[in-house]
């Protein structure tokens, strides 16, 4: 059962899955905090390098199925280019500001 994007509860979370289900790389950009940072697979990553390869070169979208710890925590269906389609985890630290100051994902 996949949850609607505007459905989803965090709303920086909420936020970066819009941008990266549009491929909006200024709105992604938007939700990050300065110096954000993040993790595939559990190995830190460059930010930038990273999401141009992984969702905006690539046309990188999420199809969420779960949401928890109040929406900084999700299941999504994660589909690319390179890669084809995933189950994968994703979580978010956001700041007091409302914006992610770090992500980490990898295969669920």
């Amino acid at each position: 059962m996949t949850i609607q994007v505007a459905k989803l509860s965090d709303p920086a979370v909420r936020a970066f899955v819009t941008a990266v289900n549009a491929h909006d790389r200024d709105a992604f950009q938007a939700v990050l905090a300065p110096g954000a940072t993040m993790s595939d697979d559990g190995a830190d990553r460059d930010l930038a390098d990273w999401t141009d390869r992984e969702i905006f070169s690539s046309r990188g979208h999420m199809e969420v199925d779960n949401e928890s710890n109040g929406g900084r925590a999700l299941i999504a269906r994660y589909n690319n280019d390179t890669w084809g389609e995933m189950k994968t985890r994703w979580s978010f630290i956001v700041d007091d500001g409302g914006r992610i100051t770090r992500f980490e994902t990898g295969q669920a």
